[in-house]
C-alpha cells in the first residue's frame, strides 16, 4: 500500500504528526506495535497542555485527565533532611489549567483517536522492521512484520523511542550513548481517591506533582511522586552508568526513595499495581541527531526531545509540539513535490521557531549540571545543614548569622570556592 506518510509510533508526537498530515488532506498510515496507543509506553504522568489549544479547541473538556495539578513541590533530598519548595496556584485548578496527570494507555489513544477522525488510519500490533529505499536511497517506505506487509510512503516519520531502530538504520543516530541516557522506573500504588484528597491536601479533581533532586540511594538523579485519581505514580529517574556501577536495580532505588522520611508518610496504606521502567534521552540538544534525510523526518524520544532540567521534566508536550511540526512539514514537501532533506527542511525551522528547541538550545547544559556530582551530593548537603541550622533554636546561645551558617557548611562538606563559583555561573547562565 501506498501513502503519503508513514508514521512509525502512535504515540503523543506520532498520533500528532498523524492528525497534522490528515488535516492538511494527505492520506497517511500510524504503525504501533503495541494492541492500541499507549498499551506499552511508560513516563511519570504528568502532561502540560498549553500545545494542545492550537490542535483540540477546548480539549480540557474531552482529555481523559486523572487530576489537574494545583500543587507543585520541588524537593532537594538528603538521606535525612528534605528542603521544600511548595507552590499551591488556584489558577492551575480552572480552565485553560496548566498541568495534569493522566495514564498514558488512556492519554495516548484519545489523542491517536483525534487522527483517526481526521482521516489518519491506524495499524496495531504491527513492528516497522526498517526502512525501504527506492533506486535513489531515498527512504519511501517501511518493511513491518507483517506478511506482504510493505508500506510505501513519500514520506517516513520515525517516532519509535529513545532507542529508534530507523533512525539508526538511516545513520542519523550514532549508537547509544550510556552518559546521555537515565533509567525511569516507577511503581503505580492503590489508593482511595478520599485517601489521597485528605493526605495531600486536595479537592476532587485536585493533583500534585513531587519532583526530587537525591533520594536515589547514592545513585545520580531524582524521585518522583504523582497523584492520579485513585493512585499515586512513585518512582526514580537514575543515570544508567552510575545504575550500572552500583550493581543495584532500579526496583531496590524505589524502595529507598519510598522509604525517605519526606515520602513514606505519603504511601502509607497503598499497595502495589504495576511496575514499569523506560529509557529516557536526557542529553538535551547537544544530542540531538539530525532531524531530516531524504524522505525521513524524526520527532520525540526518537530525536532526543526530553528536557530535563532539574526544575524542568517534561517529554510529552515536546513529543506533541515537534509532531505536530515534522507532520505539518511533511504534507507541505509533498504537496511541492520535493522531500529531499531540503525539502523537508521547514521542520528544522519550525522547531528553532518554538518552544521545542528554543528551551533545549538555551538549557543545554542543565542535564550535565543536574547530574553532576557535587550538585547531586555536596549541594544538596550543604543546602539542607544551612536550612536545618537556620531553623534550628539555639537557646541561650545567640543565633549565629546567616553568612557564618553558610561558610560552615561550605566547610563542613569541603565545597572549594572556585567549583561553587564555576557551577554557580554554569546555573546563573542555563537558568537565566
Amino acid at each position: 500500500m501506498t501513502f503519503d506518510a508513514v508514521v512509525v509510533g502512535a504515540g503523543p508526537a506520532g498520533s500528532a504528526a498523524a492528525l497534522a498530515l490528515a488535516r492538511a488532506g494527505r492520506s497517511v498510515v500510524m504503525v504501533e506495535r503495541g494492541p492500541f496507543p499507549g498499551s506499552k509506553n511508560v513516563y511519570g504522568g504528568v502532561v502540560y497542555g498549553r500545545i494542545l489549544d492550537e490542535v483540540i479547541p477546548r480539549w480540557w473538556e474531552e482529555v481523559p485527565v486523572q487530576r489537574w495539578v494545583v500543587r507543585r513541590s520541588t524537593m532537594i533530598l538528603t538521606d535525612t533532611q528534605a528542603v521544600t519548595l511548595d507552590l499551591r496556584s488556584q489558577a492551575w485548578g480552572r480552565e485553560p489549567y496548566n498541568g495534569m496527570t493522566v495514564l498514558r494507555a488512556d492519554f495516548d489513544s484519545w489523542l491517536a483517536g483525534h487522527a483517526v477522525d481526521a482521516g489518519a488510519r491506524l495499524l496495531t500490533s504491527t513492528v516497522a522492521t526498517g526502512l525501504l529505499r527506492d533506486a535513489s536511497g531515498r527512504v519511501c517506505g517501511v518493511r513491518t512484520d507483517r506478511p506482504d506487509g510493505d508500506l510505501r510512503a513519500r514520506v517516513v516519520i520515525a517516532c519509535d523511542g529513545v532507542n529508534s531502530f530507523l533512525a539508526k538504520e538511516a545513520g542519523l543516530m550514532a549508537r547509544a550513548d550510556a552518559a546521555h541516557v537515565t533509567l525511569g522506573a516507577k511503581e503505580v500504588l492503590a489508593l482511595p481517591a478520599e485517601v489521597i484528597e485528605d493526605r495531600f491536601g486536595l479537592g476532587p479533581h485536585e493533583g500534585l506533582d513531587i519532583e526530587a533532586v537525591g533520594g536515589t540511594s547514592g545513585v545520580a538523579g531524582g524521585g518522583f511522586l504523582y497523584t492520579n485519581r485513585d493512585s499515586l505514580s512513585v518512582g526514580v529517574v537514575v543515570s544508567l552508568e552510575e545504575l550500572a556501577a552500583s550493581r543495584r536495580r532500579p526496583e531496590e532505588l524505589i524502595a529507598g526513595f519510598k522509604a525517605h522520611p519526606a515520602i513514606a508518610p505519603y504511601l502509607k496504606g497503598a499497595f502495589l499495581k504495576e511496575y514499569s521502567a523506560h529509557l529516557i534521552p536526557e542529553g538535551g540538544y547537544s544530542t540531538m541527531p539530525p532531524l531530516a534525510a531524504d524522505g525521513l523526518l524524526v520527532a520525540g524520544d526518537a530525536a532526543a526531545m526530553t528536557l530535563a532540567a532539574g526544575i524542568w521534566l517534561e517529554g510529552v508536550n515536546f513529543a506533541i509540539g515537534a509532531g505536530l511540526a515534522a507532520g505539518r512539514a511533511a504534507a507541505e514537501a509533498v504537496a511541492a513535490g520535493d522531500v529531499s532533506t531540503a525539502g523537508l527542511g521547514s521542520y528544522r525551522q519550525a522547531l528553532e521557531r518554538s518552544f521545542v528547541l528554543r528551551d533545549h538550545k538555551r538549557l543545554r547544559l542543565a542535564p550535565q549540571l543536574v547530574l553532576s556530582d557535587r550538585m547531586q551530593t555536596q549541594y544538596t548537603k550543604v543546602l539542607g545543614d544551612i536550612a536545618e541550622e537556620l531553623f534550628t533554636v539555639t537557646n541561650p546561645e545567640p543565633k549565629p548569622g546567616l553568612l557564618r551558617i553558610i561558610w560552615r557548611s561550605l566547610r563542613r562538606h569541603r565545597v572549594r570556592g572556585r567549583d561553587l563559583l564555576r557551577d554557580g555561573l554554569d546555573t546563573a547562565r542555563t537558568f537565566r
